[in-house]
């Protein structure tokens, strides 16, 4: 399952009569053509092809300089460099250095302390090869879990790239760096690919995974993953998680979502998600940032929680001068389309033990979570 499919907000731009961009064709509201809804193969398929539009927002948005990530090239695999719409790009930056900084906060918590992330549906994020890089190098093992078609996909172009192999064993021998038989794992002390079908993970069925250590303060991240799961299923994987397989350690998660789907806007969003055969299954039960919040406390997460939307986190977690900068990249004259868009996406954390506490005890969150 690819995580990053709609926080690229591309699909919520097909469809509207812009008559600008590439490939942006109006669908129908069955999904695309031979499309079956009672076909759960093809629901996949789906699912798993929306990784390529999250690489190409990503690409996107650095070829333009809002984002810097040596990274992005590698895995969008269309001959044109992509171009997105300027709402679009600012979009992909603002999910990307939300992320970035409660990550960070994260990893500076008690950094001689091992920690770990564990990222949900995957896909080709790059974000493993720009933590194993930096300088200092965190103290963290990182682990991907997806559908087995992305995860193949993605170690392929690992093993092709030279500069993806020397980001992932720039601290660590080579030789550490072990790929599973099968083309569709990857072993070491610090990056493990695990091909998973997430809907097999219950509190009775625990996955095996190689290299987790279930005592180190460790951070689930869900970008638009958990959203195409049912509510039983998103459920029963948060309670293996932090009930079985990481029972005694310090645990937070990040789920990067959408939210208000039944206002007028939100409806055009779904509908122009369905069109592309694409169902967000959680959308309705967890509607809005109070709901999601709700979702993490019942989980175990509450001793410190908070949520943001989009427009929130670039208001509010965004200098003025990095502003200015993003502002330079491109005109962006579709203010009030952007603030729409923006407050249809948010950012939620949650966390149980000291070091979320101290990371994200003084994170500005989202009063009253308005529209």
């Amino acid at each position: 399952m690819t995580a990053p499919s709609i926080p690229n907000l591309s699909s919520l731009l097909r469809g509207r009569g812009r008559g600008r961009g590439r490939g942006r064709g109006r669908g129908s509201s069955s999904g695309p053509p031979g499309f079956r809804d009672d076909d759960p193969i093809a629901r996949d398929r789906i699912v798993q092809h929306t990784d390529q539009d999250a690489a190409g927002s990503r690409l996107s948005a650095v070829n333009l300089q809002y984002l810097d990530d040596p990274y992005a090239q590698f895995f969008y695999k269309d001959a044109a460099p992509p171009r997105r719409f300027p709402i679009i790009n600012r979009g992909t930056y603002v999910r990307t250095a939300a992320l970035d900084q409660l990550i960070a906060r994260f990893l500076a918590s008690d950094p001689s302390t091992l920690h770990q992330i564990i990222s949900l549906g995957a896909g080709t994020d790059t974000r493993p090869f720009r933590l194993l890089t930096q300088t200092p190098r965190p103290n963290l093992i990182y682990h991907e879990l997806d559908f087995a078609t992305n995860t193949t996909c993605k170690i392929s172009t690992i093993k092709e790239t030279p500069s993806l192999l020397r980001a992932l064993t720039t601290h660590m021998d080579a030789d550490a760096l072990v790929f599973g038989s099968n083309g569709a794992s990857i072993e070491s002390p610090m990056y493990n690919v695990h091909p998973i079908d997430l809907r097999t993970i219950t509190p009775t069925t625990l996955p095996n995974l190689p290299n987790l250590d279930p005592s180190a303060p460790t951070l689930v991240l869900s970008e638009c993953c958990l959203c195409y799961l049912s509510p039983t299923d998103g459920s029963a994987i948060l309670t293996a998680f932090t009930s079985h397989l990481l029972a005694s350690a310090p645990v937070g998660l990040i789920l990067y979502e959408p939210v208000h789907p039944n206002d007028a806007f939100g409806r055009t969003m779904v509908s122009n998600l369905a069109s592309r055969g694409i169902h967000m299954q959680t959308l309705q039960q967890y509607e809005d940032i109070s709901a999601q919040t709700a979702r993490l406390r019942a989980a175990g997460l509450g001793e410190v929680v908070g949520g943001a939307d989009i427009e929130f986190a670039w208001e509010r977690w965004v200098d003025n001068a990095e502003k200015d900068r993003v502002g330079r990249c491109e005109m962006l004259d579709e203010i009030e389309e952007w603030v729409l868009l923006a407050r249809h996406y948010c950012v939620v954390w949650g966390g149980r033990g000291d070091v979320f506490k101290s990371a994200w005890g003084s994170v500005e969150a989202q009063q009253g979570f308005e529209v």
